[in-house]
């Protein structure tokens, strides 16, 4: 059995065993927030329970990091506990050398939870807050009642009483339009708009405009300009963690051509990518830790991936505050918590005992 072999088959079973005991946690923090509310509100049991069962990918998200950094700083200790660490490195193989079949693991982790992300997490979860809103009384997050939309930097503004995103209907529609200077120039209104031929075909619509300074109704022959796409209508009622990366992308270009605020679009946008990149950063910072723990390994392998797990969400979470409310570029307020951790786990591993 060649090392790599040797090393993985000590990684694997103890990474499985965290996985199922960080998501187990992660679920039970998720539960126990929501109980009482859950219970007062008189949902069934079968109704909580499989609302949980919808949090079971996220859950596993929040998991994978520090199973990782469980996993790999156990295997390393136990192996340093035993002395065969010592002997890996007495033999003139370097300790990094060793640690490539994890450093590989972290890597391949890291691009299957951008992925799991973007397909599995982002669907599950919007249905998960989708049932817990109902549970819990509260109006549906994801109810497309009174949206409103800016295009074409401002000078038009769309106002509907509701959008379905099935059938790609506006019902009760309000077109503001506005001059150079965003002075008022007319209105256009239709009770429905329906999406067809890469256009809104308008159910009797008529243009207001002023006319001998009265507010006057117009017949519109030709409504051409009015091809604002449905996508832009429907990522407009939902938050961006309920989008995919690639349509957290174009809510943010929506927000630019509408001059709205999209700083914090694109915070969250870089934000899956550096969340992503967390499980082959705490490789460097497991290869460290493993080598300093020789007596009570489970226990001080276990401390270490709480407290390092704690210290990098209190960074994440001021980062992505300050970038949020602009007072960091988005892609930097992002990706600092990983140039930080990445950092540190080069310099301890430079260090290491082994």
């Amino acid at each position: 059995m060649t090392l790599e072999k040797y090393l993985l088959k000590h990684f694997f079973p103890v990474l499985i065993v965290s996985l199922l005991m960080f998501m187990m946690l992660a679920l039970l923090i998720d539960l126990f927030l929501n109980l009482v509310k859950y219970l007062n509100n008189g949902a069934a049991i079968g109704a909580i329970l499989k609302t949980s069962l919808f949090f079971l990918p996220k859950s596993f998200t929040y998991a994978l990091p520090a199973s990782l950094l469980f996993s790999a700083s156990y295997t390393i200790g136990y192996l340093y506990a035993g002395n065969e660490l010592v002997m890996v490195t007495g033999s003139g193989i370097p300790f990094w050398r060793f640690c490539l079949p994890l450093i590989a693991a972290g890597i391949l982790s890291s691009f299957f939870a951008f992925f799991f992300e973007d397909n599995v997490v982002v669907p599950t979860l919007r249905i998960k807050n989708r049932m817990s809103s109902t549970l819990l009384g509260r109006i549906n997050e994801e109810n497309q009642s009174d949206v409103v939309i800016k295009a074409e930097g401002g000078k038009l503004i769309y106002v509907v009483d509701y959008f379905d995103p099935d059938s790609w209907n506006l019902n009760g529609l309000t077109i503001i339009e506005l001059n150079e200077d965003k002075t008022f120039a007319s209105m256009v209104r239709s009770p429905q708009a329906v999406w067809k031929n890469d256009r809104w075909n308008l159910s009797n619509p008529l243009r207001y405009a002023y006319q001998d300074g009265f507010l006057r109704p117009q017949v519109i022959f030709d409504p051409d300009q009015y091809n604002e796409t449905p996508d832009t209508f429907k990522r407009s009622a939902v938050v961006s963690s309920d989008l995919k990366a690639r349509e957290v992308r174009l809510l943010v270009a929506d927000l630019k051509r509408a001059g709205l605020p999209y700083v914090s679009a694109l915070a969250d946008y870089h934000h899956r990518f550096s969340f992503s990149a967390v499980s082959f950063v705490v490789i460097f910072l497991s290869l460290t830790m493993g080598g300093r723990f020789k007596k009570n390994i489970l226990l001080m392998s276990l401390l270490a991936s709480l407290g390092t797990a704690v210290i990098y969400y209190v960074i994440e979470m001021i980062s992505m505050m300050s970038a949020r409310v602009g007072l960091l570029p988005p892609l930097f307020g992002a990706w600092i918590p990983v140039v930080f951790c990445t950092a540190a786990g080069l310099l301890l591993l430079a260090k290491s005992k082994t």
